[in-house]
């Protein structure tokens, strides 16, 4: 065998291709990463609000202390989105607050220019690509297997929108996802979240070959 030999990885994505991220979709598993982040308020922060907003990693990286330190449950937050630069809200639930508040008190430059999640490293914001490792060994150290990834935040949080109302009649709960996402229709809705549709579900039960 040549030394210098490339050997490929199966699970390496090709050129042009894409790995869907997935939700984690097991509750007891959100509160274990919740637990493994206790001693990081900074990522602890990051992580309740991703599953709590909605919003793209970029638009929480953007966010500075000044944007969030006045909050309260049932306060909106808004952030302009990275896709359309139009300006999307979201009202902060307690968990989101508290996540925040606790972060705050640990924060090195309480300003309200400052980046509200600084890098280690002269206290610019962190990264997409640096979030994404840490997602992803949040969710192999808590025994997730799949593929993780920072839209796995706000993934989870329409996965559990979804099943904390199941009883809820669909026609109205998806128009209010598919409009936090920006979807067009509620099978883009269904296909971001890894959920496959009463209907194609039907599909495969009906035939056993």
């Amino acid at each position: 065998m040549l030394e210098n030999a490339k050997i490929r990885n199966p699970n390496h994505i090709k050129k042009g291709e894409t790995m869907k991220v997935e939700p984690v979709k097991d509750v007891k598993a959100i509160k274990r990463i919740q637990k493994l982040l206790d001693d990081s308020p900074r990522d602890l922060c990051f992580f309740t609000l991703g599953i709590n907003t909605a919003y793209r990693a970029n638009e929480l990286l953007r966010l500075t202390v000044g944007d969030v330190e006045h909050l309260a449950p049932g306060d909106v937050l808004e952030v302009k989105q990275s896709k359309t630069d139009k300006h999307r809200t979201a009202t902060v639930n307690n968990s989101a607050v508290m996540a925040i508040d606790n972060w705050l008190a640990h924060h090195p430059n309480r300003i309200a220019t400052a980046p509200l999640f600084p890098s280690t490293r002269g206290g610019a914001p962190m990264t997409v690509s640096a979030m994404t490792r840490k997602v992803k060994e949040w969710c192999g150290n808590v025994g997730l297997r799949g593929n993780y990834g920072t839209h796995t935040l706000r993934k989870t949080w329409g996965y559990q929108q979804l099943r904390l109302n199941k009883d809820t009649p669909p026609h109205m709960v998806m128009p209010l996802l598919m409009d936090a996402y920006g979807h067009s229709s509620q099978k883009q809705t269904l296909d971001y979240l890894c959920i496959q549709s009463d209907e194609v579900a039907n599909l495969f039960m009906q035939v056993e070959l």
